[in-house]
């Protein structure tokens, strides 16, 4: 085993309409507003909107720099994927689907850590760093769900 190789899936039910949540996810600059853990997104050219660099923390007290690019945006199969690199190297991909009257948002990632502390202590951090991960998500999809709440028209269903 790979003990610096990480695969997690998260799901997420969110109480609004696919294109919405859709929208949401596609403007990553506008992560940080609503997901604690992502405390900057840059674009790396202006020109260019398929690439950007995030700085990303949860409560284990050290910063992870990754670069996302863009590798496929389907607004109609709903599915958002970008290649990673820097701190953590690998892919993570968002899959949407109606249900419910709402979404299920589907995230998965597969990572190798780049970054030397966390490969020193890959053995026994691996735990930590899982749970770690499990807190970020949960959080971004409480955010989530209250960026998307402050969006709807009053008296808006999903």
């Amino acid at each position: 085993m790979d003990w610096c190789r990480y695969r997690f899936r998260s799901v997420w039910d969110l109480p609004a309409a696919p294109a919405a949540v859709y929208a949401a996810l596609e403007r990553a600059e506008d992560y940080p507003r609503w997901w604690p853990e992502v405390r900057e997104v840059t674009p790396l050219d202006e020109c260019d909107e398929r690439t950007a660099t995030a700085r990303l923390r949860s409560l284990v007290p050290y910063d992870l720099f990754v670069t996302a690019r863009e590798s496929r945006r389907d607004p109609v199969g709903r599915v958002l994927e970008v290649v990673l690199s820097g701190d953590l190297e690998g892919r993570a991909r968002w899959t949407l689907s109606a249900r419910d009257g709402g979404t299920r948002a589907v995230y998965e990632q597969e990572v190798e850590v780049r970054k030397p502390l966390m490969r020193r202590l890959a053995v026994p951090g691996r735990p930590v760093f899982r749970a770690n991960h499990a807190l970020m998500m949960r959080s971004g999809k409480r955010g989530l769900r209250r960026w998307l709440d402050n969006r709807k028209p009053r008296g808006a269903r999903p």
